[in-house]
């Protein structure tokens, strides 16, 4: 399959697109008001402890206090490595041990402490960022570990002999006290470009802890590279044949990185000059757009539906306007097949990770339910975030869950609606005139005489005013009075007020 990267610059934002097959896989963005803050070094200070939960709120100078684990203060190697994981999808993430067997978190830290951390996942809605005391700098083919002494393999590497060889490379090399994880992308690699990528960490440690001491908490230490950079430094391959970008500056930096970085690897690097904006030249938009919408339409007629709620996301399967050919269980198998892919594409477009429910439509044959099951567990292994997947249920559901260690792209491009406030829907006209109605009966019973006016959205005035003015004319021979009924165009339409003069 041909992969492509393609990059859009502004003064403003930066987007990066992974394509596969001329479609969009994967997307980045990065605004200059909204850098992304995974990976930069914070001096910090201990600001509570939460024995309870054994962890810890720590100021690091950002808006909310960042969240520290228990299990991220520790030194055991587990914990490590399941803390880069995030840097390199190749690492199974472990179970880490049980809440029984880590010792309190008040052991550990003191209010008022001072430490150095890493984030590790961004602010994500009403949470802080979660936060590490291990730190770790991404190179191209390694991850340093400065604090640890342990050589690491990617898990992805599955040769034995090949695994052995970059551990006794790496081990061979590094000073004593340091550790190290290999990452995918080493495989095959010699001893010097190892060296290489080694050297230049080992050397951006000692610059930046030389002056910690000195630093003031909250302070920031250490920033991680802009988005072009890590998304070339983490996913550039052999498998990408093409990289296109519409702005000098940054094809110039491009160049540059590759050839400090990769320079034994020949890319295809474009300079995109075309009058029209490179995403819409590319189909681009149009994906994107089609990111953000709940329904997706499946080629066959069916569809998927995806809701995103603060606790998980929902994805419900459907026929739709997809009738078969056969029978009703060979046309439920074909949707739910086809579904999956979409789904996995979806999840990896979209950035959606925590926790995920699949509903595909129920099957009543066990066969078929194994085969769904594998063939979405062989459409995720494609995806470099981690993923479980449990068994499907007789009621059709699959639970599973997706690392999660940035926002997802809809709560990166948009914001709560201000009219229904994230709800996603408001109350019916009827309900609204039956709710003024109540309130006009509370307020003319308590109020003095006088004429009254209600003002309320155009919809609920005109309703009032005609079909529904039964309602308002009972009020008035109840009470004797007046009632005046007044249209506000800049009103909600929940919105309304009573008047007396």
């Amino acid at each position: 399959m041909r992969k492509e990267l393609v990059i859009s610059t502004t003064s403003h934002e930066t987007r990066v697109a992974l394509l596969e097959g001329g479609h969009i896989a994967e997307l980045y963005i990065e605004r200059e008001r909204e850098r992304g803050i995974v990976g930069n070094i914070y001096k910090g200070k201990v600001i509570r402890v939460l024995p309870g939960m054994q962890a810890a709120f720590v100021d690091i100078g950002l808006e909310k206090a960042a969240f520290l684990y228990v299990a991220d203060v520790l030194d055991e190697m587990e914990q490590v490595e399941r803390t880069i994981e995030g840097e390199d999808p190749g690492l199974e993430q472990s179970d880490g041990s049980e809440l029984a067997t880590l010792p309190p978190i008040e052991d550990l830290l003191k209010e008022g402490q001072e430490l150095l951390v890493q984030i590790s996942k961004e602010p994500i809605g009403t949470k802080g960022a979660r936060i590490t005391s291990h730190i770790s700098l991404p190179g191209r083919h390694l991850v340093y570990m400065p604090t640890v002494d342990h050589v690491g393999i990617s898990r992805r590497i599955e040769c034995e002999e090949e695994r052995e060889r970059l551990k006794n490379v790496v081990e061979s090399m590094r000073e004593p006290g340091t550790g190290f994880i290999v990452r995918t992308v080493s495989e095959g690699k010699s001893e010097e470009e190892l060296r290489g990528d080694m050297e230049f960490l080992v050397g951006l440690w000692d610059d930046l802890s030389s002056n910690i001491d000195e630093r003031k908490a909250p302070s920031l230490i250490h920033s991680d590279l802009d988005v072009t950079s890590k998304v070339l430094r983490d996913i550039l391959t052999e498998e990408i044949q093409r990289i296109v970008v519409d702005n000098q500056e940054e094809y110039n930096k491009i160049v540059r990185f590759i050839r400090t970085f990769m320079p034994k690897l020949n890319y295809c690097i474009e300079l995109y000059d075309g009058d029209e904006p490179i995403f819409d030249a590319y189909g681009l938009e149009v994906e994107i757009s089609r990111a953000l919408g709940r329904k997706v339409w499946l080629k066959s007629g069916g569809s998927i539906i995806i809701e995103q709620t603060e606790a998980l996301t929902a994805i419900d399967v459907n026929t739709g306007r997809y009738v078969g050919k056969h029978n009703l269980e060979d046309t439920i198998l074909k949707t739910n097949l086809e579904a999956l892919k979409e789904i996995a594409f979806q999840l990896r477009l979209r950035n959606i990770g925590g926790l995920i429910i699949i509903d595909f439509i129920d099957m009543e044959k066990e066969a078929h339910r194994e085969k769904v099951h594998a063939a979405l567990e062989e459409a995720l292994k494609s995806d470099k975030n981690k993923t479980n997947i449990l068994k499907i249920s007789e009621l059709g559901l699959v639970e599973m869950t997706r690392k999660r260690v940035r926002e997802s792209i809809g709560r990166t491009l948009c914001e709560p609606c201000p009219y229904c406030e994230g709800k996603g829907y408001v109350k019916g006209q009827l309900t609204i005139i039956y709710e003024v109605l109540r309130e006009l009966h509370r307020e003319l019973a308590d109020l003095p005489a006088g004429h009254v006016t209600l003002l309320a959205h155009p919809d609920i005035a005109s309703l009032l005013v005609d079909e529904e003015r039964a309602g308002i004319d009972e009020l008035e021979q109840r009470y004797g009075r007046h009632i005046s009924i007044n249209s506000r165009p800049g009103f909600h339409i929940e919105q309304y007020e009573i008047a007396v003069g």
